[in-house]
C-alpha cells in the first residue's frame, strides 16, 4: 500500500497529509512502470548473454534441424537434376537420333540468373541454401527445354511418314554431275572477299546447266534473280516443314516459282555462278528451326548414283502444284 506523506504545518503545530493531483499520480504510476521493465528487460538480456538459456537452446536445436532438412531437401534435388540430364541425353542422342531430328536449342536456357537473386539466402546455412537454390534453377530451366522438346517429338511422331518424306535426304545434284571436291561448312577464307567468314553450307562443283533437285518434299518460298555480282545471286528456298529449310544459290535458271509444292528429286534449276561466285557451282545450305546447320549430316554420303536417278525419276512425273 502506497503510504502517505505529510508536511508539518507550523500554524496548527501538527502534521497534515499531503494531497497530490491526480494526473501527477498517474504520471509517477507509469514512471514506475518503465523504470521497472526496463530494468527487468535489462536484466534479461544480461542474463541471455551471459548464461545459456532453454531458449537459446531451443532456437539451436530448430536451426540445426532446418539445415538438416536443407541439405537432405538439396540432395533430392540433386537426385532429381540427375533423372532430368538422363531424360535429356536419352532425347537428345536416341528419341531425335529416330526421327533425324536435330536437338532443339532454345536461346538463355543454360546461361544462369544474375548473382543478385541469390542475395537473400547467399550466406545462409553456410551456402546450402544458395547451392539449392541455383540447382533448382537449372533443373527447371532444362526441364523446360525437355517439355519443349517432347512437345515436338510429339508432332513429329504423328507425321512420321510426312517427316520422313521432307526432311533433306538426298544430294542436290547428281553425283556423277559433282567436279572436284565438295566446299566445307563452317569458317573458312573467302576467295572474293579474302578474309575469314562464316560458310553456312556446302559448295559442289559442277558445270553450268548442270540440274538441280530439291532434297526433300516441300513449299517454295522463294524463287527470286538476286543481285547479278553480289549475295546468293539466283536462289531458291523451300520450306519442309517440321523446322527445316533448304537453300539452292548462285543458280543459272531457276524452274519453280514462289508457292508451288515439289517433291524429293524433284527438278527445280540450274547449276550457275551468278551472285558472289567464283566459278559454276551450287551452294547449298540446310536450316533447322532458323539455325544453318550442317548439310553432310542431311544426305546419304554414300548413296548410289542408281538410287538417286531412281528417286530422280519418280519425281519427274510430279507436276508443280501452287498452294493456296
Amino acid at each position: 500500500m502506497r503510504q502517505k506523506e505529510y508536511n508539518f504545518n507550523p500554524e496548527t503545530l501538527t502534521y497534515e497529509p499531503v494531497e497530490r493531483p491526480r494526473r501527477l499520480r498517474r504520471y509517477l504510476a507509469v514512471r514506475r512502470f518503465l523504470l521497472f521493465f526496463l530494468t527487468a528487460s535489462v536484466v534479461n538480456l544480461v542474463y541471455s548473454l551471459t548464461y545459456y538459456t532453454p531458449k537459446l537452446h531451443n532456437l539451436e536445436e530448430q536451426g540445426l534441424a532446418a539445415a538438416q532438412r536443407l541439405t537432405s531437401l538439396s540432395r533430392r534435388i540433386e537426385s532429381t537434376g540427375a533423372k532430368i540430364e538422363e531424360l535429356h541425353h536419352r532425347d537428345k542422342h536416341i528419341y531425335r537420333a529416330l526421327f533425324g531430328s536435330d536437338t532443339l536449342s532454345i536461346k538463355g536456357v543454360y546461361t544462369p540468373y544474375s548473382p543478385t537473386v541469390y542475395a537473400d539466402c547467399s550466406n545462409a546455412y553456410g551456402g546450402v541454401a544458395l547451392r539449392a537454390w541455383k540447382m533448382l534453377d537449372q533443373h527447371t530451366r532444362l526441364l523446360y527445354l525437355e517439355s519443349r522438346s517432347l512437345d515436338q517429338l510429339q508432332l513429329l511422331s504423328k507425321d512420321k511418314e510426312l517427316m520422313a518424306a521432307s526432311i533433306p535426304a538426298i544430294w542436290p545434284i547428281n553425283k556423277r554431275d559433282l567436279r572436284g571436291h565438295i566446299g566445307a561448312f563452317g569458317t573458312r577464307l573467302h576467295p572474293i572477299y579474302n578474309r575469314y567468314i562464316e560458310h553456312k553450307g556446302l559448295d559442289f562443283g559442277a558445270r553450268t546447266g548442270d540440274p538441280v533437285y530439291a532434297t526433300g518434299n516441300g513449299e517454295i518460298t522463294i524463287s527470286e534473280q538476286g543481285e547479278a555480282k553480289r549475295s546468293y545471286g539466283q536462289q531458291i528456298v523451300i520450306d519442309h516443314g517440321f523446322g527445316y529449310k533448304t537453300r539452292y544459290a548462285h543458280l543459272s535458271r531457276r524452274l519453280v516459282t514462289e508457292g508451288q509444292y515439289v517433291k524429293r528429286g524433284e527438278l527445280i534449276g540450274y547449276v550457275g555462278s551468278s551472285g558472289g561466285s567464283t566459278g559454276p557451282h551450287l551452294h547449298y545450305e540446310v536450316l533447322y528451326m532458323g539455325n544453318n546447320v550442317d548439310p553432310i549430316n542431311y544426305f546419304r554420303r554414300d548413296m548410289s548414283v542408281e538410287e538417286l536417278d531412281e528417286i530422280i525419276e519418280q519425281a519427274k512425273a510430279t507436276t508443280f502444284e501452287t498452294l493456296e
